[in-house]
């Protein structure tokens, strides 16, 4: 009872001031969601606060934003060309399920898996990818529109200096959008994006036939958005758990998850997951509790329908500021060392997760691949078995599995001894391919005439060795 007090009311004013500065920058980002599908600005925008609001409430990571996200979006578009949004609102209610069940059975469990190299190619693509994001409403534009991104920049750089009880972003979106609006420059606003709604969404069920042949249309939409999701969802996560210093559950962000885009898809929004860029504004605002993501939320939906006419005058140069800055204090700038001290197998994955998201824009895929490439170089490292023949006796010293047979059965190729005992004592039977690479040895040298005899395996090789013999 009081970590869930804790995590509601132990940071009131923070939570609700930098809310309110990730209410104004879902705006954007939704709209632009929106325009990747090809859907009505209303199914990213009600996505957007229906998954705020119901993470602030079921998720496992109390400041973690969730919302529409370019991650899903992409895996959307082919499916709104074919087949148009009441499909689109379907795979989200399957995705939800699909999410739900994964948490239940532990998905979060496979984070562990994922290597440190791996995790700084993620933080790393993510700083890039929001910059590149920005650079659309930049470039081409007037010199107008760069004053107002660097003011913007400088602002939200310098006010965290000297003043810190309002967040920075919230002072320069205020300051600035009052600027234009006196000033009567002609700047690209979040309205020139699209038309706001004007109502609350309103649950309704999607007008699709409840058959297999939409099951088989939507499942591999729904699997492909319930891994992209989860994936940036949990690594999301654990950025947020490093910038805090705060653990949190991440299967039960997982089952959070699975529930809003459940939920989301009956209230006309489509899929989303976590931001890292609004999250990471959320945490640098002063945003910890449960009390920001909802006030996020909230204040999105207050601000589209109360206030629609007022944001929509928002200049998107000064969002954009906001924004390379975000994307500024999310690349981790001690990659750079990391690159000169680390192994070059590390390095390399780094940089190749890193490459992959951005050719992609795809931050699974990325991730995946990142895991992949850093389980081969590992699986090279300890696949170096040695047999070292002392007389008679060949010791074997290192790990004996699948990719390291092939080395320890050309040890015996030469072997001239009538008798020979190989000594497993500094080596350790790891699967099945070992043991079948020992019956082969064993088989080839007593075709030859040579008596072979097997010491020193430890008790776990000896079980698996029985296993098989």
């Amino acid at each position: 009872m009081h970590t869930l007090k804790q995590h509601w009311f132990g940071n009131v004013r923070a939570d609700i001031l930098a809310g309110i500065v990730v209410g104004l920058a879902l705006i954007p980002e939704a709209l632009a969601f929106a325009f990747i599908v090809g859907v009505d600005p209303r199914v990213a925008l009600y996505a957007s606060f229906t998954i705020a609001v119901i993470t602030s409430f079921v998720g496992g990571r109390p400041g973690l934003i969730s919302a529409a996200t370019g991650a899903m979006a992409l895996v959307l578009v082919s499916l709104m060309a074919n087949h148009g949004l009441q499909y689109v609102l379907a795979a989200t209610i399957l995705t939800g399920i699909i999410q739900f069940i994964l948490g239940l059975f532990g998905v979060a469990n496979l984070m562990r898996f994922i290597p440190n190299s791996v995790m700084l190619g993620f933080v790393n693509a993510l700083g890039i990818m929001i910059f590149i994001t920005q650079m659309p409403y930049l470039l081409g534009a007037g010199k107008m529109t760069y004053v107002f991104a660097l003011i913007t920049l400088i602002l939200v750089y310098v006010i965290p200096r000297f003043f810190t009880y309002i967040p920075a972003p919230l002072i320069a979106i205020v300051v600035m959008t009052s600027i234009a609006l006196i000033s009567g420059v002609k700047l690209q606003t979040i309205g020139d994006l699209g038309t706001m709604p004007n109502t609350l969404p309103v649950f309704f069920l999607p007008d699709i036939p409840l058959n297999f042949e939409t099951i088989k249309i939507i499942l591999p939409y729904a699997l492909a958005l319930s891994v992209v999701g989860l994936l940036e969802s949990l690594l999301t996560s654990q950025v947020l758990d490093d910038m805090t210093d705060t653990p949190s559950n991440k299967n039960t962000e997982a089952r959070g998850q699975g529930i809003a885009n459940f939920v989301t898809g009956f209230f006309g929004g489509m899929a989303g997951c976590a931001l890292i860029g609004q999250s990471v504004i959320n945490i640098k605002s002063g945003g910890r509790g449960r009390l920001s993501t909802l006030t996020a939320g909230v204040f999105l939906m207050f601000l589209i329908i109360v206030l629609g006419d007022v944001v929509a005058d928002i200049p998107m140069p000064v969002l954009v500021g906001v924004m390379i800055m975000v994307s500024a204090t999310t690349f981790n700038w001690g990659s750079f060392k990391f690159l000169k001290q680390a192994p070059k197998s590390e390095s390399l994955v780094m940089l190749i997760t890193v490459a992959i998201i951005l050719y992609t824009h795809n931050l699974a895929i990325g991730v995946v691949a990142g895991v992949i490439i850093s389980a081969l170089f590992f699986v090279a490292k300890i696949s170096r078995v040695s047999v070292l023949q002392d007389e008679n006796q060949y010791k074997v010293k290192g790990p004996l599995f699948f990719a390291s047979t092939t080395k320890f059965i050309q040890s015996f190729d030469h072997v001239t001894e009538n008798a020979v005992v190989i000594n497993f004592e500094n080596s350790q039977i790891w699967d099945e391919s070992a043991v079948a690479a020992i019956i082969k040895v064993k088989q080839k040298l007593e075709q030859k005439g040579v008596a072979v005899q097997i010491h020193g395996l430890n008790s776990s090789s000896e079980q698996l060795y029985q296993q098989f013999t």
